[in-house]
């Protein structure tokens, strides 16, 4: 890409120059910030009948977005004689408090007439008053790396991270008069399109690799892995048929449940021994034994029956992650199970450990607990309903011993094309930030 013919330096920190022809000057003189919501309480939000309802932006718009997205608005009351800020088109908005510093700071546009709606708090809007600007050039100029830092800089706090509205106001900006101004947002727009469209179509691939892996699995415990073995009837409709030599059982006969401990808030301490809570059980398949509950080290001989050691099999047994399943990774210290942590282990030598954890990872058990839940209506399960459930299980551990093999197998060569499209999804991201940065702060010459 060509550069520009002369450059000038600039008072944006940690930029070298600007075109010689630009201007820049601090946000104050090119627009004024006005508030977010307030007086806002829960009760405000939420309620779909209200006659008072308005919509306003709500934070995820704007994090996840450089233009406003009119169909990811929400619902908040605002009564007749509130004073509260109305949003306008061409105004661009600030994250100014945020538990993470990827967003703190981010700002998006408002491109399209909305219905009255206002913003959320922990926000600010930013109306330009200058007609020197496009307000969607300046929005990519924000995101640049260099205003990016330059924000952040004095941005602290300790729960949340907080942005200084002096710093907003007093931030240098850079901009050529206004035709190169949307020459260069309408390149932005589309170039960034492609890139977009390119990450999500491999955010898709990553999705199907998991349907891939369920598949394997569901095949693998259900069907086994050869695919000339005789068949059978299940005699279940929605499973179908079987190897010939498998048997259908019931859960109880071959697993046990072990539930941990019903811990109180009082026998917790701040330090002492680490309790695993379904919370520390993680999507990712990980345990995470930071951030948890602790009981006196002193009552280590008490709870020996509930340690968790490598290997075992834990899953939540209530609440919205209620079936998420992990293996326990090698254990460095005693770790505690709560009562709601299920822990699986075969009853008889007829199973194998590392074939049982195939199973309950499957959507054969899934079905089950699933459908057990909406038959009670309660988001809990534990030794009774388990006790209600079947699989189908190979007459043979060395059978089984081949079937955890091939899944491993399998599961192995997906997670490295998984590896890779993350990587490449990675470097496209990067890509698309730094062609923004050179583009927005005159590194390179676009028109």
């Amino acid at each position: 890409m060509k550069k520009y013919e002369s450059y000038k330096s600039t008072k944006i920190e940690f930029l070298d120059a600007i075109p010689e022809h630009w201007e820049e000057k601090r946000l104050r003189f090119l627009g004024y910030l006005y508030g977010g919501l307030t007086g806002k309480s829960a009760k405000d939000f939420n309620q779909p009948d209200n006659d008072d309802n308005k919509y306003f932006i709500p934070f995820t718009n704007i994090a996840g977005n450089l233009k406003i997205n009119p169909d990811q608005l929400q619902h908040v009351v605002i009564e007749e004689d509130e004073k509260q800020n109305e949003v306008k088109v061409g105004d661009l908005f600030f994250l100014m408090s945020s538990e993470d510093y990827d967003d703190v700071g981010r700002s998006a546009v408002l491109t399209e007439e909305l219905t009255e709606t206002y913003l959320n708090s922990f926000c600010k809007g930013l109306r330009l008053t200058s007609s020197q600007i496009y307000p969607e050039y300046l929005n990519y100029h924000l995101h640049s790396k260099q205003l990016r830092h330059n924000l952040l800089i004095e941005a602290n706090g300790f729960t949340r991270i907080n942005l200084k509205v002096g710093k907003v106001q007093d931030l240098y900006v850079a901009f050529p008069n206004k035709p190169e101004q949307i020459a260069i947002a309408t390149y932005l727009d589309r170039k960034t399109a492609e890139i977009d469209e390119l990450i999500a179509d491999k955010k898709r691939l990553l999705e199907l690799y998991e349907e891939e892996k369920t598949a394997i699995i569901n095949q693998a415990v259900t069907k086994g892995i050869n695919p000339d073995a005789p068949m059978k009837d299940s005699g279940i409709e929605w499973l179908g048929e079987i190897p010939e030599h498998w048997e259908t059982v019931n859960f109880n006969h071959y697993v046990f449940l072990r539930h941990g401990y019903q811990f109180r808030n009082f026998d917790f301490t701040s330090t002492g021994i680490k309790v695993i809570k379904i919370t520390q059980l993680k999507a990712s398949g990980e345990l995470e034994v930071n951030d948890v509950s602790y009981i006196s080290e002193d009552r280590l001989d008490e709870f020996r029956d509930i340690l968790i050691v490598e290997g075992d099999i834990l899953m939540a047994l209530t609440g919205g992650t209620i079936g998420k399943i992990i293996r326990a990774p090698e254990i460095e210290e005693p770790l505690l199970q709560n009562y709601r942590v299920g822990n699986f282990f075969p009853k008889n030598e007829l199973i194998t450990k590392d074939f049982l954890f195939w199973v309950l990872s499957s959507d054969l058990i899934l079905k089950q607990i699933f459908y057990d839940q909406r038959e009670t209506g309660q988001p809990n399960i534990g030794k009774e309903d388990f006790g209600r459930m079947f699989f189908v299980l190979p007459s043979s551990t060395n059978e089984q011993d081949k079937i955890v093999e091939f899944i491993k197998s399998e599961i192995k060569r997906i997670d490295t094309k998984k590896a890779k499209t993350k990587k490449l999804i990675e470097l496209l991201t990067e890509y698309r930030t730094a062609l923004i940065s050179e583009v927005v702060t005159g590194k390179v010459k676009v028109i």
